[in-house]
């Protein structure tokens, strides 16, 4: 008789293992067939989907940005925009492209670069350079003077990225 309540409470036991196990897979179903069907109602068309990734795909990746340091730092005078008084301006930078042929073409064109830029240099206003203003716009035309002296460069097809100026000094 011992042994009969024995068995027959090991099979409750394992009877009460084998509706847990079924409990947790029909939840397991359930969780994802909730899911999927939340995927479906918020995801939206498939054609939009696919436009977006074709989209994507057409895209060209961005190559890693190369810089180089111009050695020569460029220093011009402001006799004659400060009221007669002797003031400089020195001014050291770097270039950045995402392409070698870019700075190739910056290093082959370097001595009519560093006069271009030694005349936009000379051209500016002391009073107006003491200004963060002054000095984002000197740069963005340091960016397009090197751009358009680079443009007549037929080989070429890109232009250079960024202007950094890495040292503005006036006195």
């Amino acid at each position: 008789m011992a042994e009969q309540n024995q068995k027959d409470d090991i099979e409750v036991v394992a009877e009460g293992k084998g509706n847990s196990k079924l409990l947790i897979i029909i939840a397991v179903v359930v969780i994802a067939l909730i899911g999927v069907g939340a995927m479906m109602f918020l995801g939206g068309d498939d054609e939009k989907a696919t436009d977006e990734t074709s989209e994507e795909a057409a895209a060209p990746v961005k190559q890693a940005p190369i810089y180089h340091t111009v050695e020569t730092p460029f220093v011009v005078n402001f006799a004659d925009q400060s009221n007669g008084e002797v003031r400089y301006l020195q001014i050291k930078l770097k270039v950045m492209a995402r392409s070698q042929a870019v700075i190739s073409a910056f290093q082959l064109h370097d001595p009519a670069l560093q006069h271009e830029l030694l005349l936009l240099f000379y051209g500016q206003n002391y009073d107006g350079l003491n200004t963060s203003a002054g000095t984002k716009a000197l740069q963005q035309a340091t960016l397009d003077k090197i751009n358009e002296i680079l443009s007549t460069d037929p080989t070429l097809s890109e232009q250079l990225e960024a202007v950094y100026f890495t040292s503005l000094i006036m006195q």
